[in-house]
């Protein structure tokens, strides 16, 4: 109330008639509480309705020369700068049709001659109340209106460093135990029992590192490494972890796939054939050595501040050993690879491998 109060206080009210005496006689009865401005037409009330410091009221005569008050109302009803101006009537036309008609113009009172000055300062007060409420209530709404769009812009903001924190996540970590990291922060540790792990290493990197500049070395891998991240999206087989020249994957983890071991069989073929397009600079094409093995699997995550989803055991290790023993350009597979394939595929018997802590091992190798 006391906001409004003020708001009432400082309030400007135009009043206009072409008559002298009336103009004389509201000004003295409202200058004692408010601002007032006259008016003796209907183009000068309109051009001080119009200006950069509008009334908060307008008392308007109806019967004047050249433009009358109907008119003046309907001009200023009509013009989004004025419409909300408050207007009350004040005329000695006492029929009711002319109320009716002011009032249909968007008049929001009608008082007749002679006017009675405790009646009109009541009437007054009650719109310039009720006026006050409008702008407080206008004021505060367009703030609420800045107030959300502010918030909208703060949560789309929010929205897309999100995204991108789910983006990063998602290059690091299965989707799956992302979503479950989200859920929980607990540990995440599981056994999967039919799962095909694949390595892949990059035929003579470590002459050829020395042979082209770090920029190019690193350029080099980074174009190898996206073909074959492709080619695991393709193939519904999750990448796992690079370690220098080296790649790592692995199909039926953290979800279960029937055809685990064919999803990665046809990936390590692609690779082949995608890495035969990079070159090395004696023209060569670069080539790769592949170790595939398929078996039981602990896989979780480890760390707290960098995490890190990794896979463990016997199975892995085997994995791990078809590739370093493996043949340049040639794909490796244990038995147990070898006989889940054996009717799809076509592979050589490899003599024995001495495989550390197995001893001899029969292996096989992809035939072209």
């Amino acid at each position: 109330m006391d906001i409004l109060q003020s708001a009432i206080a400082r309030a400007t009210i135009l009043v206009v008639d072409d008559t002298p005496d009336n103009l004389v006689f509201m000004s003295g009865l409202l200058k004692e509480h408010f601002r007032v401005k006259v008016a003796n037409n209907g183009v000068k009330a309109i051009s001080i309705a119009q200006s950069s410091n509008p009334p908060d009221l307008i008392l308007l005569d109806i019967m004047m020369p050249e433009m009358d008050g109907y008119e003046v109302c309907h001009r200023l009803k009509a013009d989004p700068l004025t419409e909300d101006i408050p207007i009350i009537f004040l005329t000695a036309k006492t029929e009711m049709e002319d109320e009716r008609q002011g009032l249909e113009l968007g008049a929001v009172d009608y008082i007749t001659k002679p006017v009675s000055p405790p009646i009109l300062m009541a009437r007054v007060n009650t719109q310039l109340m009720l006026k006050a409420a409008s702008d407080f209530l206008r004021e505060k709404n367009l703030e609420l209106q800045r107030e959300i769009r502010s918030r909208q812009v703060v949560q789309e903001a929010l929205k897309v460093e999100q995204q991108k924190s789910e983006r990063l996540v998602l290059s690091i970590l299965p989707k799956a135990i992302a979503e479950r990291l989200k859920r929980s922060a607990g540990k995440i540790a599981e056994q999967f029992d039919n799962v095909t792990i694949l390595f892949a290493d990059i035929v003579g990197f470590t002459p050829l590192s020395s042979q082209i500049s770090p920029l190019e070395l690193v350029s080099l891998l980074n174009d190898i490494f996206s073909t074959f991240d492709s080619l695991a999206e393709k193939f519904g087989v999750e990448k796992i972890k690079t370690i220098g020249d080296a790649y790592m994957a692995v199909c039926g983890v953290p979800i279960a796939r029937p055809d685990h071991v064919e999803s990665v069989m046809e990936m390590a073929i692609a690779m082949t054939q995608e890495v035969s397009k990079f070159t090395i600079p004696n023209g060569q094409p670069v080539q790769l050595r592949i170790g595939i093995n398929t078996g039981t699997v602990v896989a979780g995550v480890i760390g707290t501040n960098k995490f890190s989803y990794d896979l463990w055991g016997d199975t892995v290790n085997l994995a791990s050993r078809m590739e370093s023993h493996g043949i340049a350009g040639r794909i490796q597979v244990t038995e147990a690879c070898y006989q889940q394939l054996k009717d799809k595929y076509n592979f050589e018997k490899w003599e024995q491998v001495n495989v550390k802590g197995r001893g001899q091992m029969t292996t096989y190798l992809f035939a072209r």
